[in-house]
């Protein structure tokens, strides 16, 4: 049995793990669940699983959740909240799903109170991973992934050393604008943008994989999980999203990891890691998918990925700045501010005006990310 700390509970990756648990009862406990401002649904779900404590991102709710709840589950609120159900000392595992750079302070907070982390927001190895692996090595705790990608890495590379690694290659379903002309992209509109052809997710990591930004993101991602350069961390197409990501070792072998498409799969495996745990939801026939194909990304009309690994090779303050500024562009496309192109162009603009500090704290880190927000809009 894992205790499950679940900071984002409301939001997509939350309701998955929701479901997760509501699979395996006997193996996963939640005994703390956050959530931004969903109120009804943190209660629902609080009412359902009893967990110990429950956090609500705005502070002038959490009466009313006291209310709602009884004396059922402690209410906490804020910022603050998000450190309390991190550390919670029954907690055996916190997954962060919180979208955007929320999710760091908590992150660092568990891995200090010694927590494995499952991480389903990328900013926090984008921004700061050179710290998180540092922190986490330190603390003698796990940095677990919930990407399909990584998880699929993770499971391909077994108990294989790094050494024997050539390298890595991330999946990529194309996003639902593959092969739609570069002259049109000017006309794209964000309900276009949100027809993703093989994943339901939140709105920004939608947009995000129609502009190929969260590949890139996954980039910076896997070369400090996994402990690589980024050099050693290759993209290649494959719109039917049933290989989720290979290794490509030194002797030339490639071991692929495959099922369809359900994002329950890899959070049950982070979080019953490194038991496989019998589970009925996600069943793949091959023979009805027929065949699998791959080709090379198109850097010419999606420039988001090279945006990412130059700034994977920078590294310092650049990942953050990436990030940031990312975050904002796509706020602003959404508000109908920019174009679809502009998203990109905007973001490469910022790094080009950014002064890198090398091996940053924490501080600067966020300095650098306040930065280019502000520089973004």
């Amino acid at each position: 049995m894992k205790n499950v700390v679940v900071l984002g509970s409301t939001g997509s990756i939350g309701t998955s793990t929701i479901k997760v648990a509501e699979d395996l009862p006997d193996h996963v406990r939640l005994v703390g669940l956050a959530a931004g401002n969903n109120t009804e649904l943190l209660v629902e779900q609080s009412r359902k699983f009893q967990p110990e404590a429950v956090s609500i991102g705005n502070p002038d709710r959490a009466a009313a959740l006291r209310e709602m709840l009884g004396a059922s589950s402690r209410v906490c609120a804020g910022a603050e909240g998000l450190i309390e159900l991190a550390t919670l000392p029954s907690a055996d595992i916190v997954l962060i799903a919180i979208v955007g750079t929320a999710g760091l302070q908590p992150a660092l907070a568990a891995i200090r109170a010694g927590k494995d982390i499952a991480i389903a927001s990328k900013e926090i190895l984008v921004m700061a991973g050179e710290i998180v692996m540092r922190e986490a090595q330190r603390s003698g705790v796990r940095v677990l992934a919930v990407d399909s990608e990584h998880s699929a890495i993770t499971q391909c590379l077994g108990d294989n050393p790094m050494s024997s690694v050539r390298r890595l290659w991330l999946t990529a379903s194309g996003g639902p604008f593959r092969n739609t002309p570069r002259s049109e992209f000017d006309r794209i509109t964000m309900a276009q943008a949100l027809r993703h052809p093989s994943w339901v997710m939140g709105t920004k990591i939608t947009i995000d994989s129609a502009t190929l930004f969260n590949k890139g993101l996954e980039m910076i991602e896997a070369r400090w999980l996994f402990g690589l350069e980024m050099d050693q961390v290759q993209v290649v197409v494959h719109p039917q999203s049933v290989v989720h990501s290979m290794v490509e070792f030194v002797d030339g072998s490639i071991l692929a990891q495959l099922s369809t498409p359900d994002m329950c799969l890899p959070i049950q495996y982070a979080l019953t890691y490194p038991d496989r745990v019998p589970s009925g939801r996600v069943r793949t026939n091959l023979a009805q998918i027929g065949s699998l194909t791959f080709q090379e990304p198109d850097s010419d009309r999606f420039p988001a990925m090279a945006l990412a690994r130059h700034a994977g090779e920078v590294g310092g303050t650049l990942p953050a700045v990436l990030n940031a500024a990312n975050e904002v562009a796509v706020a602003l496309f959404c508000e109908g501010r920019l174009t679809f192109p502009q998203i990109s162009a905007h973001v490469a603009a910022v790094m080009d005006r950014h002064e890198v500090v090398a091996h940053p704290t924490l501080d600067r880190i966020l300095e650098a990310d306040a930065w280019a927000r502000r520089q973004t809009a």
